[in-house]
């Protein structure tokens, strides 16, 4: 691919089609140096192919070589599939772990034969910006690396801590008021004390996936420590539809069965407890006495007993809280 560019160079001066050809090349390339991330990358892709193919269905996606895990990151369009008749794809190497795969479906037989003439600048441009994916590859692995909880997959707390104000910023030009839910394992200490920390790990595991399967894209989920988890709502705008949320990853959760040991298939059943308050965007209230409030809450729910949910609203006009 490397000499299919130089030709192209070599043959610029002489040849016009080629020229612009390599110029079409350049521009994908000095704009993608400008691009942050790999979805601001994945947007100018697709802007290039549109503006300069008039490409209308893409797909860009990373497939991990060890585990051949294919994640798609951009999707614009119509849905379509590698193996149709109008389709193309092409594999950016970045000499990582992960390789970038462009995919995108011509809309005519006519169409389908203009990109294939136009397969080898395509390819040459993929080519030359391959280190510029690789470093965003990195960039977000890092990101990942720096952001997730390595046990159960969903933010940490140094993210939390780092940009949950910023969230609050942005949602506040949308959302009235956020949601916080503060959720514990009920006797989580049991699950170590008779099974192991790795029990522990797979009913951490389990709960974050109840939560992520019965909240919205756009709700956050962090684990605070040991068993907390800490969700931020912004996909409902009352009480009762918080409620139901809490309720539905209550009895969700109540309901799996969670397998601690491979080898005989015993499965272990436990349930949580939740406690909420809300943080209004344009109120006194702060976000960390919010959180705080949500925490409390979930004591007073555990003082119910198993798979409660208490609302720190319902508490707050009580005239003492006992907390010991």
């Amino acid at each position: 691919m490397r000499h299919a560019i130089l030709d192209l160079i070599e043959s610029s001066h002489e040849n016009e089609h080629n020229k612009k050809s390599l110029e079409n090349i350049f521009t994908l390339y000095e704009q993608l140096q400008y691009s942050t991330d790999l979805q601001q990358m994945s947007e100018d892709i697709y802007t290039w192919l549109n503006k300069s193919f008039h490409v209308d269905n893409v797909t860009i996606s990373l497939f991990d070589i060890q585990t051949q895990h294919k994640e798609n990151i951009f999707v614009k369009g119509e849905e379509f599939y590698l193996d149709d008749s109008k389709a193309l794809f092409f594999i950016i190497n970045t000499h990582t772990d992960q390789n970038a795969i462009v995919s995108f479906n011509a809309t005519s037989k006519t169409h389908y034969e203009i990109l294939q003439t136009n397969y080898s600048t395509i390819e040459s441009a993929f080519f030359l910006i391959s280190p510029i994916v690789q470093s965003r590859i990195l960039k977000k692995n890092f990101i990942q690396t720096q952001s997730i909880d390595s046990v159960t997959n969903v933010y940490n707390r140094q993210y939390l801590t780092k940009h949950v104000n910023k969230l609050m910023s942005l949602s506040g030009k949308t959302y009235s008021k956020i949601h916080f839910l503060m959720i514990s394992i009920d006797r989580f200490k049991a699950v170590i004390d008779e099974f192991d920390y790795d029990a522990g790990d797979k009913v951490l595991v389990e709960l974050a996936r109840v939560i992520h399967s019965n909240i919205k894209d756009n709700d956050v989920v962090a684990r605070l420590t040991g068993d907390e988890f800490l969700v931020s709502i912004v996909s409902t705008n009352d009480d009762h539809g918080i409620e139901a949320i809490a309720q539905k990853i209550i009895e969700r959760f109540a309901q799996a069965k969670i397998v601690v040991n491979d080898e005989t298939g015993q499965t272990l059943q436990k349930t949580i407890c939740i406690g909420t308050d809300c943080f209004l965007t344009n109120g006194e209230q702060s976000l960390d006495d919010t959180i705080k409030n949500a925490d409390i809450a979930l004591y007073e729910a555990k003082n119910l007993g198993r798979s409660k949910f208490k609302n720190y609203r319902q508490i707050a006009d009580e005239e003492t809280i006992e907390l010991f």
